[in-house]
């Protein structure tokens, strides 16, 4: 990443660093039978509240949303009513409501709903 972008990211906000290519969620979610995605849910709420500047998704709520469906589902809707839009005016692309969709992947295909997120989350460090 070149040095003008990074200080534009900075001069916005603290934003904690998490890229990792949306394949290898996957890969670690089943590979870990689920576990990496509890460390993946606390590193992207880390980021998504970085990038709100509030906290929208609180440490609890990452780590039993690993674990817990409701829970899960309560992650993923958060993260694209609350989150997501504020990372898509950061990186300046239209508002879009990802809400509903990260809800209905998110309790049927968790892993999925997470490969999403990470490749928006992605979008930060281009």
């Amino acid at each position: 990443m070149d040095t003008t972008n990074q200080d534009q990211l900075n001069s916005q906000s603290p934003v904690p660093y998490f890229k990792v290519d949306p394949i290898m969620v996957l890969v670690f979610g089943i590979l870990s039978c689920g576990l990496y995605l509890i460390y993946w849910n606390i590193k992207a709420a880390e980021v998504l509240n970085g990038v709100a500047e509030k906290e929208v998704i609180s440490q609890p709520i990452a780590i039993f949303a690993g674990c817990c469906t409701p829970v899960n589902l309560y992650f993923y809707y958060l993260a694209g009513k609350e989150a997501l839009p504020k990372l898509y005016e950061r990186v300046g692309e239209p508002q879009k409501d990802q809400s509903t969709l990260l809800l209905i992947l998110g309790f049927l295909f968790p892993m999925v709903a997470a490969m999403i997120v990470q490749g928006d989350i992605n979008k930060l460090y281009k």
